[in-house]
């Protein structure tokens, strides 16, 4: 075999470029992973505050109002099956103190840090807070508790 016959043999070609694309492979993988958690736990965090909001302005009064808030979006995120490592939900309840026939609203916030270290991937941050705000309208000639109407 001559040295011209041996500089076009491909022989080890295809392990070679397995070799080299595999690592980028498994990064391109997991990067989607990444973004699938990332992209299933902002919809299950916007879905909980939606949830909270509206479960708030179902209520009668400022307190049943935010323990309803509350219990709604624990709810959902436990049914999305989302595991946050750190969660704070919040609901404003002032719009339970307008007089009869005046606008209100109440706006339930839900913010949740989702791990992202199992992951594995290089430069991926351990973890991502996610944050959402929902703003549900409380029915203005419906009777609440906290103010009395004359």
């Amino acid at each position: 075999m001559t040295i011209a016959q041996r500089l076009r043999d491909d022989r080890g070609a295809l392990s070679l470029e397995a070799v080299i694309l595999f690592p980028v492979i498994i990064m391109v993988l997991l990067l989607v992973v990444a973004l699938g958690r990332i992209g299933s736990a902002n919809n299950a965090v916007d879905t909980a505050a939606r949830n909270a909001a509206r479960a708030a302005s179902l209520e009668r009064n400022g307190g049943s109002a935010s323990s309803a808030g509350q219990q709604m979006a624990q709810m959902v995120l436990g049914e999305q099956g989302l595991q946050c490592t750190a969660t704070s939900i919040s609901v404003s309840t002032g719009g339970f103190s307008a007089p009869i026939g005046t606008p209100a609203s109440t706006t339930a916030t839900v913010t949740c840090t989702v791990r992202l270290s199992d992951i594995g991937l290089p430069g991926l941050p351990g973890a991502k807070t996610m944050t959402s705000s929902f703003t549900s309208s409380i029915d203005s000639y419906r009777q609440r508790a906290d103010r009395t109407s004359a």
